[in-house]
């Protein structure tokens, strides 16, 4: 069966949906999670989005109607509500979802995962996932148009901004002349490409900048310089004030390094660390974030460690180092087969 059948097959017969994306959503989750709700409600089904926390101040304009609220704001407005379909976006595991929204789709019969990260061939088959996609947002639309819906600005706006924010503003390998071809149905819709830049990464306070200078003045990379990484602590978030949300891009500062194969962005978080990795040409970084035990696409993954800043900066790279070396060589066969 294909995508759009499955699709229209689950939402035909069902008439309550609540819908939600992973924790800490970005803008591909909640851009998703948004159209999809309006396009449920444009077909006259009582859908809502439910995500474990709030929305954030900073996503909020794409929300204009407010179809997004907290699983507490559920419980509250909807304590006796019987659902039929419980959708996820962005994801393709109920473990990244939170545990409260999770007791709530266990509550539910009917589950459809609408995303684009690589999963199990058994989860891939009984669910709405396209890994060729370069965003969730990017399936999402074509989703909503697979079912007759016309695309509004208020649809529009979100799911640009979904495949804006996860291609790196269209400069990642898997955008194709499909994401464009969307791109050109939202922007018909009067969705503005300066408009929608600015909106979503927003107009910077000197501090800001001057946080991305110190972080990129303290750039390292290994000694063949195919490695390249950035830090960045929770004390130098705090001295200069700026919100982690904020820091998402600085790692794309690295991929226009002349030798760089691996860019590597280390977010002290706590007792944690996260490992954001992002590649250029053919090296898969989701394979190497997921030996670090997380995971992602080809050219862009993430995973998240225990332990000091320091010490999971060097055993990191030093693991990266040799997952690079095994990667050339696999390169090197194919090239030659």
């Amino acid at each position: 069966m294909k995508i759009s059948e499955r699709f229209k097959l689950m939402v035909d017969k069902a008439e309550n949906i609540v819908i939600s994306t992973h924790i800490f959503p970005d803008a591909d989750g909640i851009g998703s999670e948004i159209a999809l709700c309006l396009a449920m409600r444009a077909l006259g089904k009582n859908a809502i989005c439910v995500n474990e926390e709030p929305l954030l101040e900073r996503y909020k304009y794409l929300d204009p109607s407010d179809v997004v609220i907290s699983l507490a704001d559920y419980r509250s407005f909807y304590p006796d509500a019987l659902l039929d379909l419980f959708i996820v976006t962005d994801t393709n595991s109920l473990e990244r979802i939170g545990d409260g929204v999770k007791k709530l789709a266990s509550s539910v019969k009917e589950h459809l995962f609408i995303d684009h990260h690589p999963c199990p061939k058994s989860v891939m088959e009984n669910n709405c996932i396209d890994t060729s996609k370069a965003a969730t947002g990017e399936l999402a639309g074509d989703l909503i148009q697979s079912i007759g819906v016309e695309l509004t600005r208020e649809m529009a706006l979100p799911l640009y901004t979904a495949i804006l924010i996860d291609t790196s503003s269209f400069r990642y390998p898997t955008v194709t002349g499909d994401t464009h071809r969307l791109i050109g149905s939202l922007m018909d819709t009067g969705v503005r490409p300066p408009h929608a830049y600015n909106m979503i990464y927003g107009t910077k306070k000197i501090t800001f900048m001057k946080l991305l200078g110190k972080v990129l003045a303290n750039v390292h990379t290994t000694k063949d310089e195919k490695i390249a990484w950035l830090t960045l602590s929770e004390d130098l978030l705090e001295k200069f004030h700026v919100d982690t949300e904020d820091t998402h891009a600085f790692i794309n500062h690295l991929l226009v390094l002349d030798n760089i194969k691996v860019a590597v962005m280390f977010k002290e978080m706590g007792d944690h660390v996260k490992v954001s990795l992002r590649s250029v040409g053919v090296i898969d970084v989701g394979v190497m974030a997921k030996n670090l035990g997380g995971g992602g696409h080809d050219h862009s993954a993430a995973c998240i460690i225990i332990g000091k800043l320091d010490e999971v900066i060097k055993s990191t790279i030093e693991k990266l180092q040799i997952l690079l070396i095994e990667a050339e060589k696999h390169e090197e066969i194919i090239s030659l087969g």
